[in-house]
């Protein structure tokens, strides 16, 4: 999610790709993915052997879900380093590729395409969200679907700010998370072998209407949205999530 002032690149290709980043998340839960991924596969009825895509997969927790419930998936993602790790579990009918999410994969289309775990809004200019959107509604086949799952910006703003000390393998990760009017910004400072390490994780503050207008301006339908990992029903103020469903006109 993020620019490192450490570096002049964009914080996501920096950040993303670093043993830290990888440190810090390292216990985001399967059994989680697993669920959350079977609960969307149910309600969408996509039928088996459809072709999907995990955009910005990470190292494929929610890819190799989705490869056991029968789909033919390609997982993407900008991070080499996550990517490399990935690949380990590659498989007939399972591949992961290095991509940028604002272009288009070559001479491929799909029935679905997901994009998990806020995975979206990193970029500065909504230009270049618009581009993923793009790229997105370019690869789908007609009717394909495009399943967003992102943060409740509203709920978040309104418990901001927050300061909390993640402990890992001996290193302390001081996080404070604050809200700059149009980002979530989660700085992360720590120190390890003699240096001191901050890097800023960046992510627009998209609400529920922000995505209605990008995504029916780009020429999506949203079917459904809901809240949580359960698909409970959405709630602005109390909902943890915002998944939405939509479909290629």
């Amino acid at each position: 999610m993020y620019f490192c002032i450490m570096d002049e690149k964009a914080w996501f290709a920096s950040w993303f790709d670093t043993d830290y980043y990888h440190l810090l998340y390292k216990n985001r839960d399967l059994s989680e993915a697993q669920a959350f991924v079977g609960n969307l596969c149910r309600d969408l009825q996509l039928p088996k052997g459809a072709e999907v895509l995990d955009l910005a997969c990470g190292k494929g927790r929610h890819s190799r879900t989705l490869h056991s419930l029968g789909y033919k998936v390609t997982g993407a993602d900008l991070s080499e380093n996550s990517i490399e790790a990935a690949r380990a579990c590659s498989d007939d009918g399972l591949e992961f590729i290095v991509h940028d999410m604002r272009e288009v994969i070559p001479n491929r289309s799909f029935d679905a395409v997901f994009n998990i775990f806020t995975s979206f809004g990193y970029f500065d200019h909504n230009e270049e969200n618009e581009k993923v959107i793009r790229s997105v509604h370019s690869m789908l086949r007609t009717n394909g679907l495009f399943i967003i799952d992102f943060m409740n910006a509203d709920k978040v703003i309104r418990t901001l700010p927050e300061k909390l000390v993640k402990s890992k393998e001996g290193i302390d990760f001081h996080i404070t998370k604050e809200y700059n009017g149009t980002h979530i910004l989660k700085e992360i400072r720590f120190e390890d072998k003699g240096q001191s390490f901050h890097y800023t994780e960046r992510v627009q503050a998209f609400k529920k209407e922000d995505f209605q207008s990008l995504l029916t301006e780009n020429g999506f339908e949203i079917l459904r949205t809901f809240g949580d990992f359960d698909l409970h029903p959405f709630d602005k103020m109390e909902s943890d999530r915002l998944i939405l469903i939509a479909k290629k006109h």
